[in-house]
């Protein structure tokens, strides 16, 4: 017999950062990585092209039809925070014509500091720095750094070409999430790939479990679906899904 907490749909995982953090990279990681036992699919977002589209294609990760390419047509943010309707109808689009979906990656374009997801697009959330930007961008904080389910540090295997203390970095990444986690990626480092690996299993299991909340790292955007539902969220009522549970967002 199903489970009736169990989600209905696929579990929705956002990935931001600033741009050149190898938020495309580390996507292509995941489906590398995952493909293999669980059906995946994508949506990215560029301002202007879908030049993150054809990256991951390119890439041979996916089917090509599995990738889908959203043109904001302005700051990345207001499609994946201020009006996520163009992303969350990608998603559903996708999940219909792949069903069963098991996880659906979203990418923000390069945004700076500010950008997050917002809870009525995504489940969970990583947030990507590179230690080419500087030792220094984890000290400037920002909610993606704080409060994403994961801040990713990635390109470790540069510090020292680039004059950056990774350890440190990493350290000062802890700092600041308090007991949320930080991880040190590098293509290079077989070792980090199998952990971020796991931390997405883990995710995975957690929300099929009906047990996953998502973060709200501040005020609910609203948003439609396609069958023309529409909230805001605005009164802290909950986003109800097509079985017996509800998410408190």
């Amino acid at each position: 017999m199903p489970d009736p907490t169990a989600p209905a749909r696929a579990m929705r995982l956002g990935v931001a950062g600033p741009v050149g953090t190898g938020k495309s990279s580390l996507i292509a990681t995941i489906c590398r990585q995952l493909a293999g036992s669980l059906s995946l699919a994508v949506v990215t977002n560029d301002i202007y092209t879908d030049e993150d589209a054809r990256f991951l294609k390119a890439a041979g990760v996916l089917d090509p039809e599995r990738i889908r390419p959203v043109e904001t047509g302005a700051c990345p943010h207001t499609a994946i925070r201020d009006d996520v309707t163009v992303n969350l109808l990608a998603a559903e689009d996708l999940e219909a014509d792949f069903a069963p979906v098991d996880i659906v990656l979203i990418e923000s374009g390069g945004d700076n500091l500010t950008a997050t997801f917002s809870p009525a697009l995504v489940d969970v959330q990583i947030f990507v720095l590179d230690v080419a930007g500087g030792g220094d961008v984890v000290r400037k904080g920002g909610p993606g750094i704080a409060r994403a389910d994961l801040l990713v540090i990635n390109k470790t295997d540069l510090g020292p070409f680039v004059d950056v203390d990774v350890d440190r970095m990493i350290a000062e990444g802890r700092q600041v999430r308090g007991d949320r986690p930080v991880l040190g990626v590098s293509r290079k480092d077989p070792s980090s790939i199998t952990a971020l690996e796991q931390w997405v299993r883990d995710c995975l299991a957690s929300f099929r479990s009906g047990r996953h909340v998502p973060v709200d790292p501040g005020p609910m955007a609203p948003h439609s679906h396609s069958d023309g539902t529409v909230h805001t969220h605005a009164d802290g009522t909950v986003h109800a899904h097509g079985h017996e549970h509800a998410h408190q967002h």
